[in-house]
């Protein structure tokens, strides 16, 4: 069963009001989203996110060398990765829709990609999508796909939030290999120096709310305009 949150400032008069859809696999783009939920409501609008949950678990670490290789090639060709139902909160009036997830093998995750097949004529015609993403750094191909899937729904596509992890390349590749796997990297000689972390550091997360408030002001503004 799907989960949904909602949070938020009311006031008497209208109040701009965001979903957020998402699916983080290890974690790092629900930090994202966390910090994107805390800036759009101070600035005082009313934030809905729906995560999407696969049908089938999809297990962190995936274990081998064999099961993450795997992975790699079967995202490259955009597998796709159904999702539970949505719940009714999904499909009520917003001012924006935010799509978040990580990239994998340069394309949107397969559960992200399911949602877009299944829900996005539902969701997206006549309003303004913007995608955050959670990367390394090949985002690029990515975001065009996003945008390319969103104007074909009928939505309005913002250009993306990318952000990557702060690990220079090619230890970002090296070690998040290692750690799909289920190895530290952190523990492996020759990385440690240069795999300092894996995942998204308190400066993107202060990052992000902080846009995430821009943003959520700008709406706050259009909707009193």
């Amino acid at each position: 069963m799907n989960t949904t949150e909602t949070t938020g400032i009311t006031s008497h008069g209208h109040v701009s009001r965001v979903l957020i859809i998402y699916y983080s696999f290890s974690r790092q783009t629900r930090k994202l989203v966390r910090a994107a939920e805390k800036g759009l409501a101070s600035a005082g609008v009313e934030v809905t996110s729906e995560r999407l949950i696969p049908v089938k678990h999809l297990k962190f670490p995936f274990g081998s060398f064999l099961k993450t290789l795997y992975m790699m090639i079967i995202t490259f060709f955009r597998k796709r990765m159904p999702v539970s139902e949505l719940s009714a909160r999904a499909f009520q009036e917003y001012d924006l829709i935010i799509i978040a997830g990580p990239t994998w093998s340069f394309n949107p995750c397969g559960p992200v990609l399911s949602f877009l097949d299944t829900y996005c004529n539902d969701i997206f015609p006549g309003r303004r999508v913007l995608p955050i993403i959670s990367c390394r750094r090949y985002w690029r191909y990515h975001g065009h796909y996003l945008k390319k899937r969103i104007r074909k729904c009928g939505g309005y596509p913002m250009e993306p939030w990318a952000f990557n992890h702060p690990v220079p390349a090619p230890w970002d590749t090296i070690g998040l290999f290692l750690t799909l796997m289920g190895r530290n990297p952190r523990r492996v000689a020759i990385l440690k120096k240069f795999y300092t972390r894996y995942g998204h550091n308190n400066r993107q997360l202060h990052e992000m709310e902080k846009r995430a408030h821009d943003l959520g002001l700008q709406l706050q503004q259009q909707e009193s305009a």
